[in-house]
């Protein structure tokens, strides 16, 4: 009996995805529930299970091929493992035919699927590469890592002269098409830009208080709740403060009309290898701040293995975004339409301040606030980030929510 393997429901807001990478070949045996395929949407990265215990009899798609919603990928042989192949049982990474060890094996399941594309790609051995991911899962950038230290692969991607003249010794360049994440991103922020009035306001905010405060439960915190004290809870709370004040700034723009939202779901931006994704903290407003540190954590990890699931980047009233992790000292960031603001967090570094007339030394941060002027007027914005400053420079105003 076969069973057919079609492309799964697709979400409601993405039309099509991109076969990036086959796992399996024909005459391959597979296990039920055995990831096949990956399919990348304009946001996440899709597994595709294998609905039987079967042998893979004839791939009817083509990796880099468009997809649909049940649309026909391959079609199983089902309970027919003894017909494989013997090279079905063996290991694809371990070469020269040989069995994988178990420790082998264990690491193979381990790699995000971003990852085991690069592997694949380029014949690696994973026992060779640390993973750096949650429960030693191997990540694409530890494969990038470990590709760096290597010579180039036999595989990699075909240079060609600069167009136009003939290519002197060392003078190549090579054509790569965007991802589809990088693609969609593209579109998003010249949408954003040629649809909204957007302009930014800035301030800076002195960290010693805050500083203070961590330095003196971070220990206990981390103890309790299992995860760190970050500084990126403390600013949710802060703008969900600011939010409440103003609610303009959590507004959105449909049509003629100005859409107040009566909730807070403050997106936290996270870079990744395939570009930034924006997961969504739905009703901030209600979570602790442990709460807010292992729901960034987490996204934060599961956006980088490739497993983040499209509902958790869909939605969002507010973003906040932090450059200050790559050494950005200022930067005016863009808003993650349809949405009217944004918060831009920057390093932190020591400056001379006066404070009570006195020259001292007081770690500053620049925060800025992109927004849309077209709903949000530069006195909401500036009030806005001036009630973002004294809530985290004096941090007890956001236990008392004054």
């Amino acid at each position: 009996m076969t069973v057919e393997l079609r492309v799964p429901q697709l979400p409601e807001s993405v039309t099509d995805a991109t076969l990036v990478a086959w796992h399996k070949k024909p005459g391959d045996a597979v296990r039920r529930d055995e990831n096949l395929a990956d399919l990348e949407t304009d946001k996440v990265v899709l597994e595709v299970p294998s609905p039987v215990d079967g042998v893979i009899q004839e791939l009817k798609a083509e990796t880099g091929a468009t997809v649909t919603s049940g649309e026909l990928l391959a079609v199983i042989a089902e309970g027919a493992a003894a017909a494989a192949t013997p090279a079905a049982a063996r290991k694809e990474e371990g070469g020269g035919g040989e069995p994988a060890s178990a420790s082998e094996a264990g690491v193979a399941t381990k790699l995000s699927p971003a990852a085991k594309r690069l592997v694949e790609e380029n014949q690696l051995n994973t026992t060779q590469i640390p993973g750096s991911g949650r429960d030693g899962r191997i990540t694409k950038g530890d494969v990038v890592q470990h590709l760096s230290g290597k010579a180039a692969p036999a595989t990699s991607p075909v240079t060609k002269p600069v167009a136009g003249r003939p290519a002197p010794a060392g003078r190549t360049e090579q054509r790569v098409p965007m991802t589809r994440l990088r693609t969609r991103i593209a579109q998003r922020l010249i949408e954003a830009q040629s649809t909204q009035a957007l302009l930014t306001t800035f301030n800076e905010v002195d960290m010693h208080a805050l500083n203070g405060l961590r330095g003196r439960y971070k220990d206990g915190f981390e103890k309790k709740h299992g995860v760190r004290l970050g500084f990126m809870s403390f600013f949710v709370k802060a703008c969900v403060e600011a939010l409440r004040r103003f609610p303009v700034v959590n507004a959105s723009v449909e049509g003629s009309d100005i859409v107040y939202h009566e909730y807070f779901d403050i997106g936290v931006a996270v870079s990744t290898d395939r570009g930034l994704v924006v997961p969504i903290l739905r009703d901030a407003d209600a979570m602790s701040f442990a709460d807010i540190e292992k729901a960034v954590t987490g996204y934060a990890n599961r956006a980088r293995e490739g497993t983040i699931t499209l509902e958790e980047l869909t939605g969002g009233t507010f973003s906040i975004t932090n450059g200050g992790v790559f050494g950005s000292l200022m930067s005016t960031p863009i808003v993650n339409a349809p949405q009217s603001a944004i918060l831009g967090m920057h390093k932190i570094q020591p400056r001379p301040m006066v404070v009570d007339g006195q020259v001292v030394v007081r770690p500053m941060m620049y925060l800025a606030m992109t927004y849309d002027h077209r709903i949000i007027d530069g006195r909401e914005a500036v009030q806005f980030l001036v009630a973002v400053k004294d809530a985290i420079e004096d941090p007890a105003r956001l236990l008392l929510q004054v």
